[in-house]
């Protein structure tokens, strides 16, 4: 079995960035949100009247093409985007301006191992393709329950570690057929340095106190947490 490869934890390269923004993103970004929805989180959040919106926060958010889509899809809610890298931002910045989200997704630069929002701030957070970036998993896992609010949902999504280079290779064939070598290889990196899903159930045990059955394998490469910590 292949052993945790650590990527680089930010990706603050600008050219990187770039690069990452160019890949095609559309189906992945797009089956997150519909599952997201298709959850019921965002009309059973706790909010404080008929009329309020859900106040999200989205750590990793990279260019900001989650929360996009998602204001897109669902009228009632604000976001927080937030992310480690400035070079992310800044694209991030012109993908909100040219979607007509400013006025929903606010721009945030900061560290998900060590939020500055106060306790219990979000009635949910949502996550894509964060956690395999994390030395240590569990300290951004905490950080986000924190903030959230009693009775709020965790919505997170990563990629697994496969078996196998083989394997590996196969999904590189598979979903990046059309990608450059280098965009090729961030995702042979990524696969490498993600999680397995006993490793994501174990941590979700220990550090959210949810259920191991919150976690699901829900492609041929991803996994998913969908939760409300108690």
């Amino acid at each position: 079995m292949l052993s945790r490869e650590l990527e680089p934890e930010v990706m603050d390269d600008p050219e990187e960035s770039r690069a990452y923004d160019n890949m095609d993103h559309t189906a992945v970004n797009r089956a997150f949100v519909t599952d997201l929805l298709a959850a019921g989180l965002l009309d059973s959040g706790p909010l404080d009247s008929e009329t309020d919106d859900s106040l999200l926060l989205d750590p990793g958010t990279g260019t900001g093409l989650i929360p996009i889509e998602l204001c897109e899809r669902h009228s009632r809610c604000r976001i927080v985007a937030s992310d480690a890298a400035r070079s992310m931002l800044e694209i991030a910045r012109l993908n909100v301006a040219m979607a007509s989200c400013e006025h929903r997704i606010q721009l945030h630069y900061g560290d998900v191992k060590q939020l500055e929002f106060k306790d219990a701030l979000f009635d949910g957070v949502m996550s894509n393709s964060l956690v395999h970036h994390l030395p240590e998993p569990a300290q951004g896992l905490a950080e986000m329950r924190r903030v959230l609010k009693p009775g709020g949902w965790l919505y997170i999504r990563d990629l697994l570690r496969p078996d196998s280079v083989a394997e590996v290779e196969r999904l590189v064939a598979l979903h990046a057929a059309g990608e450059s070598p280098g965009n090729q290889q961030l995702l042979r990196q990524s696969l490498r340095a993600a999680l397995r899903l006993q490793e994501v159930a174990e941590l979700a045990v220990s550090t959210l106190g949810v259920s191991v059955d919150c976690v699901q394998a829900t492609s041929d490469r991803h996994w998913t947490l969908c939760c409300r910590p108690a």
